[in-house]
């Protein structure tokens, strides 16, 4: 009796799989949020504020990705967010004006515009679906631009059942 041998087409298939869980920012994700900074939970007071900004350990924040805010229904300038952002930075890996998903998308559109795209010139590529942390829709979306002008065909999924997305034309 003749053994039967299982050949592996996915490795024979020449897929580049591409997983956006590598592009995760392992820092920690903070909200800074400037109700806690309001005179009667309604005002910002310069002076009170210009005080606080010296006087506060910035240290808190180093290493850490920070979304800038404001919970309340309050009118806040502009220049008060700006400010907040001069403190900061020093010490934070990056800072946003959002929530904590803006914070995430920034941090994936930070890590994908640094890819060198032209290793996938001619790919078949795979976008991994699966992953251990949350990966923003965003990033989907923006790796699937970047991908389109240098890829020969852009699928979703895992290399064993995946869904085409796009194919390039045959000229």
């Amino acid at each position: 009796m003749e053994e039967e041998v299982i050949i592996n087409r996915v490795s024979k298939s020449g897929l580049v799989s591409l997983d956006l869980e590598d592009f995760y920012h392992p820092g920690d994700r903070v909200v800074y949020d400037l109700k806690d900074n309001l005179y009667m939970g309604l005002i910002l007071r310069e002076k009170d504020f210009r005080e606080f900004l010296k006087s506060h350990d910035w240290s808190y924040y180093t290493n850490k990705n920070v979304a800038i805010t404001c919970t309340e229904d309050a009118i806040i300038p502009t220049w008060a967010f700006m400010l907040l952002a001069v403190h900061l930075e020093p010490y934070a890996h990056l800072i946003v004006f959002g929530t904590l998903t803006d914070l995430e998308n920034k941090l994936y559109d930070e890590a994908i515009s640094k890819i060198d795209f032209s290793q996938y010139e001619g790919a078949k590529v795979v976008v991994k679906g699966c992953s251990k942390v949350s990966v923003p829709t965003t990033a989907y979306v923006e790796i699937t631009r970047r991908l389109k002008p240098v890829a020969q065909s852009i699928m979703f999924g895992e290399p064993c059942s995946t869904v085409p997305l796009y194919k390039k034309p045959r000229v």
